[in-house]
């Protein structure tokens, strides 16, 4: 295993780290993750290990079947940065179900000179024990797949049968009855109360053809609570109420399919950068729907009157403009409540007649209308022309000037190489020196100098001398093709550059979205000024900015916080804080200044 350079508090004793994983999100809220992680636990302490509390890595609700889960990115980046010796997962499925990301999980770390513990199995040395434990890896992908086929067939046998239990759940208007309180077989009830406010929703839409907004503000109005329990209804809650076939008593099975996964701009709000599925959800075509008879809340003739004036509200609806229309659009969120901000043009009395080439950026959390009439959020809205030249500006000076790019790498490689230990070619020597002497000793055996009991001991420690050289060399030569990776990487930024260094500020409004887009992460609007976080691939680094492990960069709360999106070692750490932050981010200053003189009206 390759020697690692330990900090003075923990070397001459091992630090022990553990790893637990559940699927699906009803485990995480059993808290059935909490098994793994005594028996985990109760290993270390057999083992005679301390664990720290920061060295526990947990994935609640995460796919085993990806690579992101943000536990597994900071393990990966702690075991790059020899915070930890060993680690301890209860079975190599709980790594991953896939069996080419066990390999490279299990080769990657033991790489970086960490041991490996399974509960339920021992890794060992030989050929035959490593070709269980990939064995062992393919039975676990192939048990995945087969219990996903199984399940859909089963579901759709039952579907097709008549059978409710199928389904995700009873909709509003309805109480789902299981099997084992059904009588043996579940089934939908029709509760009253809501039932009422189903039809009443269906009534004012085909008779008194409402909006959806008038259903919304009408609901309010009397005080009946949504499906969740809030005082205000969402728009989406009353369109999905009005599209649900099942109140006419025919519930659809297999209205949605999983497939690739869509791509994101940027993450959602409150939602960690990595999701929880590598997959997305999409609508299935009416054919491939299957019928599920339902107790009926609304009679046939509502339901296609509600249909129709649903599309004739579609059709008389005013034109608008669809696709992109402002430069930041879908990168600007919200710093104080975190929703994103959106494009709002300039109305008639605003503009007072006048011709305005601009118009303005505002929070979602600051609409009322979305939330029941009580806004969120109270940051102001920013105009566009002022805002959308900050930023392009901001990048201009980073295309301009890549340089800052490299001296800031630099910096760190600089700071690497004085904790790179021994050289590559002293390490070559070093092979070599003991491989003869491993040659010496054998000789020396065979021609009967050498006892056994002096021979044994003294072979076992040139070999795993041999070993952990053979280790250090690996990683040095990977931590220089990563190095001279990154040059490459600078080096195109600064190609890049200058191809287009001088048609920058002519660039047309495509021209600089495509530029934005690439790129910037996204653009925080606070109440005193804005901050861009931009996408650059540093190489990973054992300790956090200020100190502080990397585990815990981005705690909120912190002042010039750093975030690490998604790991360190994949090379997403943006700097987040002002010019005088403690130095150690690749990438280059934000925006800083207020700007709200000129951006707010």
């Amino acid at each position: 295993m390759a020697e690692r350079k330990r900090s003075p508090r923990t070397s001459g004793r091992l630090r022990a780290a553990i790893y637990a994983r559940v699927s699906s999100k009803q485990q995480a809220d059993a808290n059935t993750i909490a098994s793994q992680l005594e028996a985990l636990k109760a290993r270390v302490e057999a083992d005679g290990l301390r664990l720290e509390p920061e060295l526990c890595f947990t994935d609640e609700g995460y796919s085993g079947s990806t690579l992101l889960r943000p536990a597994l990115e900071r393990l990966r980046d702690q075991a790059a940065a020899g915070t930890f010796d060993r680690l301890y997962v209860h079975s190599p499925d709980r790594l991953s179900r896939s069996y080419p990301y066990q390999v490279l999980l299990v080769d990657e770390l033991q790489r970086t000179g960490v041991q490996i513990v399974f509960l339920n199995h021992d890794i060992g040395q030989s050929p035959e024990e490593n070709l269980l434990l990939q064995v062992q890896g393919m039975v676990a992908e192939y048990e995945r797949a087969k219990i996903l086929e199984r399940s859909r067939r089963g579901k759709r046998h039952a579907a097709k049968a008549g059978a409710v239990n199928v389904l995700c759940g009873a909709p509003y208007g309805y109480r789902y009855i299981g099997k084992y309180e059904g009588g043996g077989r579940a089934r939908y009830e029709v509760s009253e109360a809501q039932a009422e406010v189903v039809r009443q929703i269906f009534i004012w839409v085909a008779l008194d053809r409402c909006s959806i907004g008038e259903v919304c503000r009408r609901l309010r109005d009397r005080e009946i609570l949504s499906p969740r329990g809030k005082s205000y209804w969402d728009r989406t809650t009353v369109w999905g109420i009005l599209k649900n076939p099942a109140y006419v008593g025919q519930a659809r099975f297999g209205k949605t399919r999983v497939g690739p996964q869509r791509p994101r701009l940027r993450s959602q709000r409150r939602k960690p950068a990595q999701p929880r599925r590598d997959s997305s959800v999409y609508d299935t075509a009416a054919e491939d729907q299957i019928t599920i008879p339902v107790p009926a809340i609304v009679e046939e003739a509502v339901f296609a009157a509600v249909a129709e004036q649903l599309t004739e509200n579609r059709q008389r609806r005013r034109e608008r403009q669809c696709g992109s229309r402002y430069l930041l659009q879908g990168l600007l969120v919200c710093e104080k409540c975190g929703y994103a901000y959106y494009g709002k043009p300039l109305s008639v009395s605003s503009r007072k007649g006048k011709s305005r080439e601009y118009a303005y950026y505002r929070c979602v959390g600051t609409d009322a209308y979305r939330f029941g009439g009580q806004r969120v959020c109270s940051n102001r809205q920013c105009r566009t022309d002022l805002i959308d030249k900050a930023v392009w500006q901001d990048v201009c000076s980073l295309l301009s000037d890549p340089e800052r790019v490299r001296r800031e790498h630099e910096i760190r490689s600089g700071g690497r190489r004085r904790k790179s230990g021994r050289p590559a070619d002293r390490l070559v020597r070093l092979i070599g020196s003991v491989r003869r002497g491993i040659t010496r000793m054998i000789d020396a055996y065979q021609e009967g100098f050498l006892e056994r009991e002096e021979f044994e001991p003294r072979i076992r420690a040139a070999k795993e001398r041999l070993a952990k050289l053979e280790s250090e060399a690996k990683t040095v030569t990977d931590r220089e093709e990563e190095e001279q990776e990154l040059r490459t990487t600078v080096d195109q930024l600064q190609s890049f550059a200058a191809r287009i260094r001088s048609g920058l500020q002519d660039a047309d409004w495509t021209t600089r979205r495509e530029i934005l887009r690439a790129l910037v992460r996204k653009v925080e609007v606070g109440e005193a000024a804005i901050r861009i976080e931009y996408k650059v691939g540093p190489l990973p680094f054992d300790r956090g900015p200020g100190g502080a492990d990397s585990q815990h960069c981005g705690r909120a709360g912190q002042p010039d916080a750093f975030e690490c999106l998604p790991a360190l070692r994949a090379g997403r750490l943006v700097r987040a804080g002002s010019p005088t932050s403690p130095q150690g981010a690749i990438v280059p200053d934000p925006l800083r200044g207020r700007l709200r003189d000129g951006i707010l009206p």
